[in-house]
């Protein structure tokens, strides 16, 4: 989106035109100089970090990167970020190639101009960790505990990771030839470089006690009872790996297939080209992305005999000469929408880039009928205009029209296939949890992931460790804690300080007035943030100065060369650009070390901590025989790290 030369320049006015509020003036210019309330330094959570699933200390990485927090002595600034982020996701550079991002739409930046590419620095934190072999801390001593993780994909092998770091052992099984579920099966090569994927998963395999038993399927391999006897505990981590059919008549005809068996087949080396014309998929999401961009690399040929049909190449029953593969031509693909482009759940880029490709994108229409021929195969699917009516879609009369095909791609959800496990489901193919991830009615049993509803990737993840720490508790038989309201991972300022060598001296208990100079508590420091997320109206906007977002590099194909490009369609940032993106970042919540306060105190009164005894978090403080509540400190504090609050 363009931007003006006037939405470039800043204002520090209060109030914007229109405003009626009316300032009582001599109050504000007489008595507004001082108060009886002084300031307190308060952390509260960045809705970036309130926005991710997985529960990532964005915030935190980020500012260890721009240079903010440094890392402990001997460690690079890679690695340290690289830790922080992995504290949560242990999958950096797969997320940060993937991830829909919900953090940068909930990023205040937004407010000053646009979004901090937190998903571009999070490759590279993810990308430099592959390149220089990077690994966790070694993980505590067994617990003696085995839990048993049933599916390996992002949710389960989460869960695996942060068991492990809690001293816990764990099974994983699996009904693939590989780990990596959605990640490995539902995601092209081309937006995951399988040897990243690998290497991600491998360096938590690495932490050791986590096996593996692959094309192992419990309720049909091995009896959930056998599996109840034989573990501690067991995580349901399944997935949806089934996909919707069209609700509609004729949708259950043989060349109309799911979103998710097509990718898997594409993903699994089954189908390597098409032998269709047309293909139109029904979606809006992702997963219908990437089918269409699929589509469009695959190309097709001519089919050579009758048993040459596109459901069978699904489906593995058919293989091309690669001679005659190699003379393939571009198919025709459209993606069909219920809701406007601006609207749908894919993310934006993604939609951007397959229309580059050469896919058509039909919005704002509905399905109303598959047309089939006299053997029952589809030949189009006739289409309607859409409306919503009571937030139903339903098709407007007048407005029928066919799309011819040969090939139609349901991609309009995923379903659980809990055959042989009918005792966990829920009577919609899913499985019940509680707030804690445990099966109601199932001591020892929890679930995670889209199994439970279907969602992100970086949602099964961030259940993976939400199950964890619930399993831990169970399996120690003690009843789980109550989940703080903001419940991902924050940062905490007394391990800042232990970790510099900084922690505060033990509270002998004898009474005391104040703690200015008190050893043995941080100075006016209060954490909200496991209650609070701060809003952009907080900050001082008028800080930050217009600067664009460094965007990484693309080459991807247009629809004339698309055809065969498997090649990653993004380059990562340098080490140069993604400092300067994290230099976007602002802080919010959370004290970036800008002296604004310390500079317009009129009273001196706010002041740097010494040298040697400052940390993240601990940058200043206030000397309380000299502040008069004046409250300038926390005007243009730009972060909301400063609330007029001691005194209330």
């Amino acid at each position: 989106m363009a931007t003006t030369s006037d939405e470039m320049k800043l204002t520090f006015r209060m109030f914007k035109d229109g405003d009626s509020k009316r300032r009582q003036w001599k109050a504000a210019i007489f008595e507004a100089d001082h108060s009886h309330k002084c300031p307190v330094y308060v952390h509260r959570t960045p809705p970036c970090q309130g926005s991710c699933p997985s529960g990532e200390d964005i915030r935190g990485w980020l500012q260890i990167v721009r240079g903010i927090e440094k890392p402990p002595q001997d460690m690079s600034w890679q690695e340290y970020a690289f830790r922080r982020s992995t504290d949560a996701n242990p999958f950096p550079s797969v997320m940060g190639r993937v991830c829909p991002a919900p953090c940068e739409s909930g990023c205040n930046r937004n407010e000053v101009e646009e979004f901090v590419g937190i998903n571009s620095v999070e490759q590279y934190i993810g990308d430099t960790a592959f390149q220089e072999n990077f690994t966790f801390d070694p993980p505590p001593p067994l617990s003696g505990k085995r839990v048993a993780i049933i599916g390996g994909g992002p949710g389960g092998l989460s869960a695996a990771y942060h068991l492990r770091r809690r001293g816990h052992a764990s099974t994983i099984f699996d009904d693939h030839e590989e780990l990596g579920g959605m990640m490995m099966y539902g995601i092209p090569e081309y937006r995951v470089p399988r040897d990243m994927l690998r290497h991600e998963m491998n360096r938590v395999l690495a932490l050791g006690d986590i096996d593996v038993r692959l094309k192992t399927r419990v309720g049909r391999d091995v009896s959930m009872e056998d599996v109840e006897k034989e573990f501690d505990a067991v995580v349901w981590a399944v997935g949806c790996q089934t996909g919707r059919k069209l609700p509609v008549p004729g949708g259950e005809a043989p060349n109309c297939i799911t979103g998710v068996d097509f990718l898997e087949a594409f993903n699994t080396g089954r189908i390597k080209v098409l032998t269709t014309d047309r293909i139109v998929c029904v979606g809006g999401g992702d997963t219908s992305i990437d089918v269409v961009s699929v589509a469009r690399r695959l190309g097709r040929i001519e089919a050579e005999n009758v048993t040459d049909r596109p459901e069978d190449m699904i489906h593995g029953y058919v293989a091309h000469d690669s001679a005659i593969s190699a003379m393939r031509t571009g198919a025709d693909v459209t993606l069909t929408s219920l809701f406007p482009k601006e609207q749908m759940t894919a993310a934006e880029h993604e939609v951007h880039d397959a229309l580059h490709e050469g896919v058509t994108i039909l919005d704002g229409v509905l399905p109303v009928e598959v047309i089939l021929d006299d053997t029952g195969r589809a030949t189009g699917l006739k289409m309607a205009k859409c409306e919503f009516v009571d937030n139903t879609p339903k098709p407007v009369e007048g407005t029928e029209f066919t799309l011819q095909a040969d090939l139609i791609v349901s991609a309009i959800g995923q379903g659980g296939d809990l055959e042989g496990l009918e005792a966990l489901d829920n009577g919609r193919g899913f499985i019940d949890n509680d707030k804690f991830y445990q099966v109601p009615g199932k001591e020892g049993h929890f679930v995670i992931g889209d199994i439970i509803r279907p969602h992100l990737l970086t949602t099964a993840i961030g259940h993976g460790a939400i199950a964890a720490d619930s399993i831990d508790h169970y399996l120690q038989h003690q009843e789980p804690i109550k989940r703080p309201r903001v419940d991902v991972h924050h940062f905490n300022l007394l391990n800042k300080l232990q970790e510099s060598g900084l922690e505060p001296e033990r509270y002998s208990g004898e009474q005391t007035r104040g703690t200015s100079d008190a050893r043995f508590a941080v100075h006016n420091y209060e954490d909200r943030s496991s209650h609070e997320i701060i809003s952009h109206d907080k900050l001082f906007k008028g800080h930050f100065a217009y600067t664009p977002r460094i965007l990484r590099p693309e080459h991807g194909p247009g629809a004339e060369e698309v055809i065969g490009h498997f090649a990653e369609r993004m380059d990562g940032l340098t080490e140069e650009q993604a400092q300067a993106e994290a230099e976007r970042c602002m802080s919010c919540g959370m004290c970036f070390e800008c002296d604004n306060c310390v500079i317009y105190c009129p009273q001196t009164a706010v002041y740097r901590v010494a040298k040697g005894e400052k940390a993240t978090g601990r940058y200043v403080g206030t000397d309380y025989a000299k502040c008069i509540g004046c409250h300038i400190c926390a005007d243009v504090c730009p972060t909301g790290y400063i609330d007029m609050a001691m005194g209330e």
